[in-house]
């Protein structure tokens, strides 16, 4: 039954994620995927298996992810003006992936 109930939630996201890219405030559309689902399961995991230190890096380690996600955009932002966009969205998640292998490869070297 949870995991049905998940897929319900998930379907409404998608739905509501249609019906605001349609609506004149098209642009909460970007917002709604943004709201900390996973983040919550994680920071629940996190603490309650290694504690509330272990959260605290976690959320650190957060808060520097943003930095992939800004990467995407941008690239995103500038692509979409050369290439179609299946190409340009494609491009973006590449640079995506890269920021995100970075910012690992970097944090564990650092940290």
């Amino acid at each position: 039954m949870g995991l049905l109930l998940k897929a319900l939630i998930g379907a409404l996201v998608v739905v509501a994620i249609g019906i605001l890219a349609k609506s004149k405030n098209y642009y909460i559309a970007g917002l709604l995927p943004l709201f900390p689902t996973f983040a919550l399961i994680a920071h629940y995991l996190v603490a309650t298996d290694k504690g509330v230190s272990a959260l605290r890096t976690t959320l650190i380690f957060g808060m520097w992810a943003i930095l992939p996600y800004l990467f995407y955009l941008l690239s995103l932002w500038f692509f979409i003006g050369a290439m179609r966009l299946p190409v340009a969205l494609a491009s973006a998640v590449l640079c995506w992936v890269l920021a995100a292998w970075l910012l690992i490869t970097l944090w564990t070297r650092w940290h």
